[in-house]
């Protein structure tokens, strides 16, 4: 199973292609970035220079990822998501007279996204936090700070308000009481998990 590109794409030198990933029309990724096997970019999706993408990532259309983006294998990002590296950005210097540069430089905050994670369609994804292991992002939302593992959130900004499976099916809603636990079964998938205090527990991981 070879590299796709399509002849519209636009893939930089530098770029290293795991075996079977498809690079669809009028994306763009520059140079320095790494995608892992079987990764899907979607058309018209930027992927800036020195991005890091494990394997079997899917990245839909009209995706905008930006320097100091990390995807761990099996991310979903789903249409029109942008990431952003810099909490307080100018286009110059104080005195408008010389634009800043483009390369990365003191103020370029880092984002993960952890394996298994979904962030739906049309996300705003800040900078300088974690978007924990197969936690799911809902469509519309603005991340201001790191989402743990297993996490359901959404909102603007986005909070967390249950958990998902590793499946992705919800799990439970969370109560309002600070402190709870709970045993959960996935009706999906019959994995289990514990929950405490709003962390989750895997009891079963299915086998690496």
């Amino acid at each position: 199973m070879g590299v796709r590109i399509h002849p519209t794409a636009n893939v930089e030198a530098g770029v290293v292609l795991g075996e079977g990933t498809s690079v669809w029309d009028n994306a763009h990724i520059r140079h320095s970035t790494r995608l892992g096997d079987q990764c899907i970019v979607g058309g018209k999706s930027y992927i800036a220079y020195g991005v890091e993408i494990g394997h079997r990532v899917k990245i839909n259309a009209m995706v905008y990822i930006c320097n100091g983006v990390t995807l761990e294998d099996g991310v979903m990002v789903s249409a029109g998501t942008i990431f952003t590296n810099d909490r307080f950005p100018r286009a110059t210097t104080v005195d408008l007279k010389q634009p800043y540069p483009s390369e990365p430089d003191e103020h370029t905050l880092l984002t993960r996204v952890r394996e298994g994670a979904t962030i739906g369609a049309n996300c705003t994804i800040g900078n300088d936090l974690t978007i924990g292991r197969f936690a799911m992002v809902g469509m519309g939302s603005v991340v201001t700070r790191s989402v743990p593992d297993f996490h359901l959130a959404y909102g603007v900004p986005a909070r967390s308000v249950g958990c998902v499976c590793r499946c992705g099916q919800p799990l439970m809603r969370f109560p309002a009481a600070e402190h709870f636990e709970a045993t959960l079964t996935c009706s999906a998938c019959g994995l289990d998990y514990q929950v405490k205090d709003r962390e989750v527990f895997e009891l079963n991981p299915p086998a690496a």
